[in-house]
């Protein structure tokens, strides 16, 4: 097999406006806006609000666990049948009107917002999976970490341009603003709907499609392969391994990703005005971390970039915890008067370095593990990866808060970040990379 080659500048932005657009959903439904609108105003069990955080950690740890059951057929049988856009655009649809009809989600409308949450949330993941396992399809090894890091940082730009309408117009997370605020769902999907537009002109088809042996049915087929997959992973050890590591960090970060903003407005008390340049701080400094740290995963290598991640995320989630204290700690000691929602916001800097960086490193990995052929079915494991740990992690969270309190359960974050950082010590980036080249050249079977 050829080398791979680079792919027009055209289609790598094709590819990176997915995240540019799926981006308003992240950001919006899961971790700014509606996720603090379900907590606090939707089910309102206030002074704790412990039953509105476990309800939302219940609805998205079920969307991952229904990625979990789909993602890795879904991935096989788009390698065999050359359907990775339209499976994309299946999951984009979806996406778009269940994220819409969020506008119905009133105040005591709980399980309205459950199902909607489960069925968005559910469409949005499968097709970040989707669309990751266009990937190494787009260019050489050596030119991985760009593109990926350049994906991410596009997204966090297109997180940013769709926040501006939510800021200027839609106003605060309150009961009474709620007949404005309750448009943020429309307008993520609106969001979404136009963005992706050139993804769906500019990327093309990878692979070609091949003709299902006589008796057997796509559902039969991708079971088979995903059964084949797993029995001879053994022969990719480092992806394996790498999946493990992968399933402790996209653990924490989910519970970051879907609690930050929560714990905000919970633990810390933060102002609007507060929350909005958090909002910002953390968009900018994970947009520069993706991008920063892509060119540096070309420089020292992905693997030893992703355990550099590692570290500055549990010193993120130390200073999280530790942020009420801190306050406290300069104003006894010093004299100093930092309020803790303005500490929260230096710490948020930190976090969205870690943010950015570290999922475009394990994207970059798998890339580099996966043979091309494989492609999609193996981005389908990294997706069941990152699903089964959103589920754990959120499930996690949710039933320790319940017991403990959301400040100290968010200790737990270090604790899943230092488990991935052990696990990563036992990859070989140089074995995993050759061993995919060999796949591609011929000289290993699966």
């Amino acid at each position: 097999m050829s080398p791979r080659a680079r792919a027009p500048r055209r289609e790598i932005l094709g590819w990176a406006m997915f995240d540019f657009a799926n981006q308003a959903y992240t950001l919006l439904i899961i971790t700014v806006v509606f996720g603090d609108l379900f907590t606090r105003i939707i089910v309102g069990d206030a002074p704790d609000y412990r039953l509105g955080n476990l309800l939302w950690s219940l609805a998205l740890a079920t969307s991952y666990l229904l990625v979990v059951v789909c993602s890795p057929v879904a991935g096989a049988i788009m390698d065999y049948t050359a359907s990775k856009k339209r499976f994309l655009f299946a999951s984009y649809v979806l996406t778009v009107i269940t994220t819409a009809m969020l506008y119905f989600v009133a105040p005591g409308y709980v399980l309205l917002g459950v199902l909607l949450l489960i069925l968005s949330n559910f469409a949005y993941s499968i097709g970040e999976a989707f669309i990751a396992s266009f990937l190494p399809a787009l260019g050489p090894p050596e030119d991985l970490g760009k593109i990926s890091g350049f994906g991410w940082a596009l997204g966090y730009v297109g997180g940013m341009v769709s926040a501006v309408f939510v800021l200027l117009m839609l106003g605060e997370v309150s009961a009474e603003n709620f007949e404005r605020i309750r448009w943020v769902g429309p307008w993520a999907a609106a969001f979404f709907l136009v963005a992706a537009i050139p993804t769906f002109l500019w990327l093309r088809e990878p692979g070609r499609a091949r003709a299902l042996p006589p008796g057997q049915g796509y559902l039969h087929m991708g079971l088979a392969r995903v059964a084949h997959t797993l029995a001879h992973l053994r022969a990719h050890p480092d992806l394996a391994v790498l999946f493990l590591s992968v399933f402790f960090a996209m653990s924490g970060i989910y519970i970051v990703i879907t609690y930050a903003f929560i714990y905000g407005a919970q633990v810390i008390g933060w102002e609007e005005s507060v929350r909005t340049l958090m909002f910002v701080l953390v968009q900018v400094t994970a947009a520069a971390g993706a991008l920063g740290f892509g060119f540096l995963q070309d420089r020292l290598g992905a693997l030893k970039t992703y355990r550099i991640t590692l570290i500055m995320w549990m010193l993120a989630i130390v200073l999280i915890h530790a942020t009420p204290q801190i306050s406290r700690l300069a104003f006894d000691r010093f004299g100093l008067d930092w309020p803790a929602q303005f500490v929260f916001l230096i710490v948020g800097c930190v976090a969205g370095l870690s943010l950015g960086s570290c999922q475009s490193a394990t994207r970059t990995l798998v890339g580099l593990f996966s043979p091309l052929s494989r492609s999609g079915e193996l981005f389908g494991f990294w997706g069941l990866s990152l699903k089964l740990a959103g589920m754990f992690g959120l499930l996690a969270i949710g039933l320790l808060q319940v017991f403990v309190g959301l400040q100290t359960a968010i200790l737990f974050c270090a604790l899943l970040f230092g488990c991935a950082l052990v696990i990563a010590f036992w990859v070989d980036e140089g074995r995993g990379r050759a061993l995919a080249a060999a796949h591609d050249a011929g000289e290993s079977v699966w």
